[in-house]
């Protein structure tokens, strides 16, 4: 396995050891990234963004007092702002896909009971945080979903025993086709969601190559580098090799020599994905700003044992115009997404091209507001008429009675007969 997750979470109680994973990292600061800044009267301003290290690790389990909040520079108090992490369910939705190869080399192997369980781990650990779904496959061209993306809770690791009793319809192995059709799958249940945010994930579980040939490797990899999930892939066995999850975990890998090693393979995964929703915080509090445009900044501050600190911080803006006292930070926010859910998901490169391309737009749009519309061109006028012409002329007298025919010439008369 290329990167031990396990370190993420605190095995007793869920609390993330930030301190052991910053030495670990060589890092001695953190990242904080803003994904959507929102601002609601009476003076409601909030802000949901994600923590990492400066190596990208994500940090979770901070408390809304690890958090200093400035406008314009100046510290705002704690007893001022009200400041609160709310529940972040109230803005975002954090769905992740779990793809279990059940090709014949799974199912009819001594593995499958092994992979049961590792199934069941990793669903209990992930499914407390976001809603989770299964599907298998084999060599058909169609999904089998196994437990699929409900509302009821807890779906998801009670059906994890379906796959005990799975049978392959085709035992082949359509790995390509398989992940083009759960990141489809993913988009579509995502898309249904209420909430303005979206995140998923998804998790691919397979022994071995694709062997039915039905998508090609590079539409499969064009689709996963499209789609702005995280994606993780786990191999079992000799005949999956590292190069090759690579090309499918664009989030991480991980890999199992033996069933005995595919149960904590799972569950570093889990541990990974379960850290990544963690680190995500909706930030809430009451701004004592009541007009004009400010400049807020949120600093996150770490100290360990020792008294040392590290920080990270972001920075926004906001309009505090009609801005009141009464402002409560426990209220939901009202996110503006006209701008997309591909800001929310989409990796920091890729969200600032949206965004200058959405500015560009917007300036276009404000062009055409603004510019006039330009007046058509007089046509030319037409060059006066002669002066005999400026009156209609009077209508031509009609035309002359047809003649009769001249009547045909008779001939002379005979001249007299003077012969005697």
């Amino acid at each position: 396995m290329t990167r031990a997750f396990s370190y993420l979470v605190h095995a007793a109680g869920g609390v993330l050891l930030l301190a052991g994973l910053l030495a670990s990292t060589g890092c001695a600061g953190l990242q904080l990234t803003s994904i959507k800044m929102t601002q609601q009267k009476p003076s409601n301003v909030a802000v949901y963004f994600k923590v990492q290290t400066q190596g990208g690790d994500p940090v979770g389990g901070l408390s809304a007092d690890q958090f200093r909040i400035y406008e314009d520079g100046q510290l705002v108090s704690q007893y001022e702002s009200k400041q609160t992490i709310l529940n972040p369910e109230v803005a975002a939705v954090h769905y992740t896909l779990l793809l279990v190869d059940m090709s014949g080399s799974v199912s009819e192997s001594g593995n499958l009971e092994t992979v049961v369980q590792a199934v069941g781990t990793f669903t209990e650990r992930v499914e407390k945080q976001q809603k989770v779904a299964i599907y298998a496959f084999d060599g058909s061209a169609d999904l089998h979903p196994i437990v699929p993306f409900t509302d009821q809770a807890g779906s998801a690791k009670a059906g994890v025993q379906q796959l005990a009793t799975f049978k392959p319809k085709d035992p082949s192995t359509n790995l390509n086709g398989a992940v083009v059709k759960a990141l489809d799958e993913l988009d579509n249940a995502l898309g249904k969601a209420n909430q303005p945010l979206k995140f998923g994930t998804i998790v691919v579980f397979t022994d071995g190559t694709d062997r039915a040939n039905r998508v090609p490797a590079s539409t499969m990899q064009q689709h996963i580098r499209e789609k702005p999930f995280d994606v993780y892939a786990i191999g079992l066995g000799a005949e999956m090799k590292e190069p090759q999850l690579q090309d499918i975990g664009k989030s991480g890998t991980a890999m199992a020599a033996d069933k005995l090693a595919l149960v904590k393979a799972f569950d570093d995964v889990g541990a990974r994905v379960e850290g990544r929703t963690r680190s995500y915080y909706l930030l809430s509090y009451c701004s004592p700003s009541r007009a004009g445009k400010h400049e807020v900044r949120i600093e996150a501050v770490f100290r360990d044992a020792q008294k040392n600190e590290s920080t990270g911080s972001l920075k926004s803006d906001f309009d505090a115009t009609g801005f009141l006292p009464g402002c409560d930070p426990s209220t939901p926010p009202t996110f503006d997404v006209t701008r997309g859910d591909a800001l929310a998901v989409a990796p920091p490169e890729e969200r600032k091209k949206e965004e200058k391309k959405e500015e560009k737009k917007e300036e276009k749009k404000e062009e055409k507001k603004e510019a006039k519309p330009t007046p058509k061109p007089a046509p030319a006028p037409k060059p006066a008429p002669p002066p005999a012409a400026s009156q209609p002329p009077p209508p031509a007298p009609p035309p002359p009675p047809p003649q009769p025919p001249p009547p045909p010439p008779t001939a002379p008369p005979a001249p007299p007969d003077f012969n005697p």
